[in-house]
């Protein structure tokens, strides 16, 4: 994976998993800690200074279907806007944004809507199962769905940009299965904290 620095995102188009999972006020739905928002914003003006278009996806929340208005990320729209400092535009299904994707312009940004609206994204199959092996062969049917899920979602841009460290332990389409389809970038927040395990490693305080 490289660093971010070290690609131009000249004419490119970059998808970037960044992790807007941010609370939103109950009553007002908006959003009420825009600290991961914040976060992202050098890795996505970035991309952007150098001539590229983002494309962003993250989860919200542990939705149970397909789609729940309850965890949709249109209503953190206004937030990034806000933080960006331009307009964004939005994708309300992450399986369907090809026609969008593919007139993106340099300098624009795309939302795509919540990952986790598909239990592909987490490859944890969803519903009611009678016994444990109901649900393992669910599940390794999932699988092979998974990978495409990926692939879908890598058709989209030229380059992968991880931003969410908060996830990307996790084998998810987005995180881990995105990677093997595209050339993939370290976002400017995983660097930091690769910078800080790797300066616990080599001079440990305890």
């Amino acid at each position: 994976m490289q660093l971010i620095d070290n690609f131009n995102f000249a004419g490119k188009k970059a998808i970037v998993r960044v992790d807007f999972n941010v609370p939103l006020n109950k009553e007002t739905g908006e959003v009420s800690d825009d600290t991961r928002i914040r976060g992202a914003l050098p890795t996505i003006k970035k991309i952007l200074a150098d001539g590229g278009s983002a494309i962003l996806m993250s989860h919200m929340g542990r939705p149970k279907q397909n789609p729940d208005p309850k965890f949709s990320l249109k209503q953190i729209i206004s937030a990034i806007e806000k933080n960006l400092g331009q307009s964004i535009l939005f994708c309300d299904d992450c399986m369907k944004a090809e026609a969008q994707a593919a007139a993106l312009k340099a300098g624009e940004v795309l939302l795509l809507e919540n990952l986790r609206f598909y239990e592909e994204e987490e490859g944890k199959p969803r519903g009611e199962f009678a016994s444990d092996e109901e649900k393992k062969a669910a599940k390794n049917a999932l699988k092979d769905k998974q990978k495409d899920f990926a692939k879908k979602l890598a058709s989209y841009a030229d380059v992968y940009v991880n931003d969410a460290f908060g996830t990307a332990h996790r084998a998810h389409a987005s995180t881990e299965g995105v990677s093997h389809y595209l050339p993939a970038v370290s976002g400017y927040l995983i660097q930091k904290e690769l910078e800080i395990i790797g300066g616990a490693l080599a001079a440990p305080k305890r």
